[in-house]
């Protein structure tokens, strides 16, 4: 596989910001050294730092991300903590995805923070992803946790199965390792797009709680 210089990679992240429509390009700054990609500058809203973010994720030769975007809420998306905090609960509260009342919420200066405990990770990444978008957040952090229901016994050998049906190409090159409900992937895949697949196949298996990534990507 041909390696992309830092020059290269720089220009095709710069080209897949400009072609994000929900980020302004001409906002954002992007330096490119070994493969490490830094965003620096200044956005007008989480969402679109979010977004920013994975438009850098899918250009092929980034190995890294630095972000050192600032979110600058304009004056009329500004809110107060309370108000984004009622408008949180709303949304969580009309998600169907979502168990009643097992994610708890904290709104400072803007910043989200989600805790509580669901049975999934799609139900985790679903109350982030609803709320991510609010008008006046400057940041989301999520610190659900995730409870198993089910016997981990076949756990390896399922998150294996779901590896191999979605990543064939390096799922022989991805090594598995349980310990309780916690899971450890280590080894090499040729794209950031494999490495999600073998993070989302291990997220998706019943009974994960947590999951480490170690694999590397190569190019």
């Amino acid at each position: 596989m041909i390696m992309k210089s830092d020059s290269q990679v720089q220009q095709d992240v710069i080209a897949e910001l400009d072609w994000e429509p929900s980020v302004n390009a001409a906002q954002i700054g992007v330096e490119v050294k070994d493969g490490v990609v830094t965003l620096a500058g200044h956005v007008a809203s989480y969402a679109e730092k979010w977004d920013a973010e994975r438009a850098a994720q899918r250009v092929a030769g980034v190995k890294a991300l630095a972000i050192e975007i600032d979110v600058t809420l304009p004056g009329a998306s500004r809110r107060n903590d309370v108000d984004i905090a009622r408008s949180v609960d709303n949304v969580l509260e009309w998600m169907t995805s979502l168990p009643t009342g097992r994610v708890k919420v904290m709104v400072e200066g803007g910043w989200i923070t989600l805790s509580g405990e669901v049975d999934w990770q799609y139900q985790r990444q679903a109350a982030a992803d609803g709320v991510r978008h609010l008008m006046g957040v400057t940041g989301v952090s999520d610190e659900i946790a995730i409870r198993p229901k089910v016997s981990l016994c076949a756990l390896k050998s399922d998150i294996e199965a779901a590896l191999t049906r979605r990543a064939k190409a390096d799922a022989q090159r991805i090594s598995v390792k349980v310990a309780g409900a916690d899971v450890t992937l280590s080894g090499t895949v040729d794209s950031w797009s494999e490495r999600e697949l073998a993070r989302h196949a291990a997220w998706g298996t019943p009974g994960v709680w947590n999951v480490v990534d170690n694999i590397t990507v190569t190019y």
